[in-house]
């Protein structure tokens, strides 16, 4: 079956300028606890927030099948444009941190209806060579989720509310685009009625576990790295009195290098296997997560940026191929929700993770700080080996 050439670079840009808004708060924080007299608890609280909101919408959305009952593509464009519109509203003066998490909070909810619906909608369209579309798919959302780090290096010509009206302004470009360019895929199965007991019985399926505990464990890691990566890296300048770089630049082209990984894993996924390559990164970045403080103690800027850069690279290799053996090893009835519940889940557990760096900051030196992702890692790697022994 013939797919016309633009729908996988639209869904690509689309989901790119969408996912822009997730740490569109990240960058901005310093302005934002400056601006309304916030803690510097808040990075932890506002990231929360959006995890949490991503959580409760994802849920919502499995339990009511929504992506698999309705056009993914005006599911996406209407998330997109309500998303857009909760992040325009940081702008005002008058917030406090109570808004501004609600704000967060409901940014993350209308993601839901974003990032897996996203994924549901390349699946209708690429039945052979997922990981690759996949790849490509999650890719974007790495360089959205970089974005807002290289606004920031433009901060001194560029004001935070300049940042939040562009971060929403492409947002909602990315919501028209696939409304406009994306119909539904050759591959959809419409779920014909509302069916709640969808979600938890995917759970039965075997291979369909494994993939979960396995991107679970990816998750344990992913978000946390992220969120605290320019916590790391000012630790790092302070440690080594001699050592300076860009703080915002490097967190931009660290998280942003795992858009390429994705790629290249995606297919890497069509030569081996998704879940060979998935389990080769998520094990790369669990030693990554163990010797993170000997190359912290690295009298070497060169070192440090090259191993952090590596480490950004395998941190999401995995994602795109996790979501493939997902929606792979479900009735196409089912796909939306599956990859929906998963990424509920998934969103549930980086609060954990958030949080938990959030609290061990205040007591351990910077340089053990990531030692404690290693649990996520080791939890899914545990599973995917037994599958490979079996």
């Amino acid at each position: 079956m013939s797919i016309k050439r633009h729908i996988l670079p639209v869904i690509v840009f689309a989901q790119f300028c969408c996912t822009a808004l997730w740490f569109a708060g990240n960058a901005i924080i310093s302005d934002l606890i400056t601006n309304f007299q916030l803690a510097p608890s808040a990075l932890a609280h506002l990231t929360s927030a959006v995890q949490f909101g991503f959580i409760t919408g994802t849920f919502l959305f499995a339990v009511l099948t929504i992506s698999d009952r309705f056009s993914p593509s005006k599911v996406f464009f209407t998330c997109a444009i309500i998303a857009g519109v909760l992040h325009l509203f940081m702008v005002l003066d008058d917030n406090t941190m109570e808004r501004l998490f609600f704000m967060r909070f409901g940014t993350g909810f209308f993601l839901a209806g974003i990032y897996p619906v996203g994924m549901k909608i390349a699946s209708d369209y690429f039945e052979k060579g997922l990981g690759k579309s996949l790849g490509f798919l999650v890719g974007a959302l790495v360089l959205g989720t970089a974005f807002p780090h290289v606004l920031k290096v433009f901060a001194h010509i560029i004001s935070w509310k300049t940042m939040v009206y562009i971060t929403s302004g492409i947002a909602f470009t990315g919501g028209l685009l696939v409304l406009l360019f994306v119909p539904e895929g050759p591959y959809k199965t419409k779920l014909q009625k509302f069916d709640i007991t969808l979600f938890y019985n995917i759970f039965k399926i075997k291979k369909f576990r494994t993939a979960a505990f396995g991107y679970f464990g990816h998750m344990w890691e992913l978000y946390a790295f992220w969120a605290f990566l320019p916590l790391v890296l000012k630790g790092y300048i302070s440690f080594h009195n001699t050592v300076t770089f860009d703080v915002s630049l490097f967190s931009f082209i660290i998280i942003a290098s795992g858009a390429l990984s994705c790629v290249l894993s995606g297919y890497l996924s069509q030569r081996y296997t998704p879940k060979l390559v998935a389990t080769a990164a998520l094990t790369l970045s669990c030693l990554c997560c163990l010797v993170s403080p000997f190359v912290f103690m690295a009298d070497s800027k060169l070192v440090f940026l090259g191993f952090m850069m590596f480490w950004g690279m395998v941190v999401i290799a995995d994602s795109p191929l996790f979501s493939t053996l997902v929606a792979k090893n479900v009735p196409n009835t089912a796909k939306g929700t599956a990859l929906t519940i998963v990424n509920s889940i998934g969103f549930a557990i980086t609060i954990l993770s958030i949080q938990l760096l959030n609290l061990l900051q205040d007591y351990i030196d910077v340089k053990y700080l990531f030692l404690i992702l290693a649990v996520g890692p080791v939890i899914g790697l545990v599973g995917l080996y037994r599958s490979f022994i079996r």
